[in-house]
C-alpha cells in the first residue's frame, strides 16, 4: 500500500526533490504545492518516523513500483503447485514412457511432483523399483525431496525441479 498525495496525514513531512536532494522539512501542504507544481506525485517512504519522510516521485511511478513489488513477492512466496501422477507395479512400458514425459513437462513448469503408486497384497519391492527406475530417468528435470516411503497400501516420493 503506498500513502501518497492526499492521503498523507502528517502535519509537517521531511521532503526529498525529483533528483534526491534534501529540501528539508516542510509542512504537508507546501510539500502538495509544490508537487501539484511540478506535476508530480508526493509519496510517503516511512511511517515510523517523526516527521515523516516523503519525496517527489514522477507521475505513476510510485504505484507502478509497488505493483512490481507486489507481484515479486508474490511469485517468490508460492512456489509450483505438487501435482500427483499414479502408477501401478505392473505397467507397460508405452504407459511408463507416458508418465515419464507427463512427470518431465510438470517439472519444467516450475511444479514437483508425486509419485504415488498404489499396493496390493506383496508388491512393495516391485513398486520401489519402479520408482526408483522413474527417478533414475527423471534426473535430469529433478531431484528427490526424500527417500522412498512404502507404506501397507502405496509407495511414493516426491520429486522437486531443478
Amino acid at each position: 500500500m503506498v500513502i501518497m498525495n492526499e492521503k498523507i496525514r502528517a502535519s509537517e513531512v521531511h521532503l526529498t526533490g525529483l533528483r534526491g536532494e534534501d529540501l528539508g522539512i516542510v509542512t504537508r501542504d507546501e510539500a502538495l504545492a509544490k508537487a501539484r507544481e511540478l506535476k508530480v506525485d508526493l509519496v510517503c517512504t516511512s511511517l515510523m518516523s517523526s516527521p515523516p519522510p516523503c519525496k517527489l516521485v514522477s507521475k505513476g511511478q510510485a504505484k507502478q513500483q509497488a505493483g512490481q513489488e507486489k507481484r515479486g513477492a508474490k511469485g517468490n512466496e508460492q512456489p509450483g503447485k505438487v501435482k500427483e501422477l499414479r502408477l501401478t507395479p505392473h505397467i507397460e512400458e508405452h504407459d511408463y514412457d507416458t508418465k515419464l514425459r507427463q512427470a518431465v513437462k510438470l517439472l519444467a513448469a516450475g511444479n514437483a511432483v508425486q509419485l504415488v503408486v498404489r499396493l496390493k497384497g506383496k508388491e512393495g519391492p516391485k513398486a520401489k523399483e519402479l520408482l526408483e527406475r522413474m527417478l533414475k530417468d527423471l534426473a535430469e528435470s529433478g531431484k528427490k525431496q526424500s527417500g522412498i516411503q512404502v507404506s501397507g497400501k502405496a509407495a511414493m516420493v516426491q520429486v522437486l525441479p531443478l
